[in-house]
């Protein structure tokens, strides 16, 4: 029985075979995730309902349990309101950030560094998170 805050078997299994650099997708309910399958990437479907379960849900359990080092989303429109990046930053503290154009974006995703995509249920439009992995430190590390 796992004593984790993230107890989804193929999520636990895929971090656990995930090293440094590896990337882990948290895509919102409208990424065409059949099309953004790479060579070494496994897809997990937790979106059940619209709304249910939502990206911000999905990135704070996966902190729980893996190191990040850095954060890329997609490049909005000037127009448009991408008020979860914000929340993103917020959360993610301390990790490299970028943005890129919506095509660049969707060909990373497909590259052999992906290893999870989650999709969720997030209906907010911008949504879409790539995670790169960071590595675990050693007590003697953290002021490294």
């Amino acid at each position: 029985m796992l004593k984790t805050p993230v107890i989804h078997p193929t999520i636990m299994e895929v971090l656990a075979r995930s090293g440094h650099f590896a990337q882990v997708v948290i895509a919102d309910g409208n990424l065409p995730v059949g099309a953004m399958t790479g060579p070494n990437s496994t897809t997990v479907h937790l979106n059940f309902r619209p709304g249910l379960l939502d990206a911000i849900t999905v990135l704070v359990g996966i902190l729980e349990v893996c190191p990040v080092q850095g954060a890329i989303v997609m490049e909005k429109p000037v127009e448009a309101n991408a008020e979860i990046h914000t929340a993103y930053k917020k959360i993610l503290g301390d990790v490299t950030w970028d943005e890129m154009e919506r095509w660049a974006f969707y060909d990373k995703i497909r590259e052999p560094a992906t290893t999870l995509i989650i999709q969720t249920g997030e209906q907010r439009r911008f949504a879409n998170l790539i995670l790169t992995v960071g590595v675990v430190k050693m007590a003697e590390e953290c002021g490294f």
